[in-house]
C-alpha cells in the first residue's frame, strides 16, 4: 500500500534523450543498416522508410543518448515538506552519468531507498541502465536488478500505479497532471522537441528546466495518489 511507503526514501527522476546523431544521413553505413533492421516493424506500421522514422531514434538506447537527468526528493525542513531538485546535464553523456552515479552511490546506496518515474519501468530505468553499461560504467545498486525477484526490485512507476492491473492502458503524465489539477510540465516544450532544442538551439538549460518540471509533476502526482496535497512552489528548490 502506498501509505506504507516512506516518501522521503524515494528518489524521483526523469531523463531526456536525443538521437546519437541528429539526422539519419550522419550515421555510418553499418549504423544505418542496423537501424533499418531494428525498425522494420515500425516502418511497416507507419508506412515510412528507415530515414523517415529516424526521429524516433532517441527512445532506443542503442541509437540514442541521455542529455539530462533530473532528480528530486522530499525532505522535512523546519517542519515543512519541501522538494529538493538536482540535475545532471552535459554534451558528454559519460560525464553526466558518472555524476548521477556518484549521487546514487553516496546517498542512495542501500535497499531502503526506491526510485520513482512516470513510465520508468518501460523507459527511464532500462534506458539508464543500458547507457551506463555502454559507457563502461558500473550499475548502481538500485538499477542492478539481474537475478532479483519482482518484489525485491525497488522501482516505482506512477504510470503503472495508475493502471490498477489494466496492462493495456497507457496514460501520459500530461493527462494525469490535468485531471489531478497539477501544474503541467508541458507549458514550454515536450519530449518530441528535445532533439531540436539540443542540436539546433543548443539550449541545454531549457532542457534542464523541462526535465525538472517533469520530476516535480511526478512527485506531485505521487502525493495525489496518497491523498496528499501538492507541495507549494515556494517549497521547491534546486540544490
Amino acid at each position: 500500500m502506498l501509505n506504507n511507503i516512506n516518501t522521503e526514501k524515494i528518489l524521483f527522476l526523469d531523463i531526456e534523450t536525443v538521437p546519437m546523431q541528429y539526422s539519419f544521413s550522419e550515421l555510418d553505413d553499418r549504423s544505418k543498416d542496423l537501424w533499418n533492421k531494428k525498425t522494420v516493424f515500425l516502418q511497416k506500421r507507419d508506412e515510412k522508410n528507415a530515414e523517415e522514422i529516424y526521429n524516433m531514434a532517441g527512445i532506443y538506447a542503442e541509437f540514442g543518448k541521455i542529455v539530462c537527468i533530473s532528480v528530486g526528493f522530499i525532505a522535512q525542513i523546519n517542519g515543512e515538506e519541501q522538494i529538493r531538485l538536482k540535475s545532471f546535464a552535459s554534451e558528454d553523456e559519460k560525464v553526466l552519468l558518472q555524476e548521477f552515479l556518484n549521487l546514487l552511490n553516496s546517498k542512495f546506496n542501500n535497499e531502503s531507498f526506491m526510485l520513482c518515474a512516470h513510465n520508468g519501468k518501460e523507459f527511464d530505468y532500462p534506458f539508464l541502465s543500458r547507457r551506463i553499461l555502454i559507457n563502461g560504467l558500473k550499475l548502481p545498486l538500485l538499477l542492478d536488478i539481474a537475478g532479483k525477484k519482482p518484489w525485491e526490485i525497488r522501482h516505482l512507476d506512477t504510470m503503472e500505479l495508475w493502471k490498477f492491473g489494466d496492462y493495456k492502458n497507457y496514460t501520459s503524465l500530461d493527462l494525469l497532471t490535468h485531471i489531478f489539477n497539477i501544474p503541467t510540465s508541458k507549458d514550454d516544450i515536450d519530449g518530441s522537441q528535445v532533439a531540436k532544442v539540443y542540436y539546433e538551439d543548443k539550449d541545454l538549460e531549457r532542457i534542464i528546466i523541462y526535465c525538472e518540471k517533469d520530476v516535480i509533476a511526478t512527485i506531485q502526482l505521487f502525493r495525489k495518489y496518497k491523498g496528499q496535497d501538492i507541495i507549494n512552489n515556494d517549497f521547491i528548490k534546486s540544490v
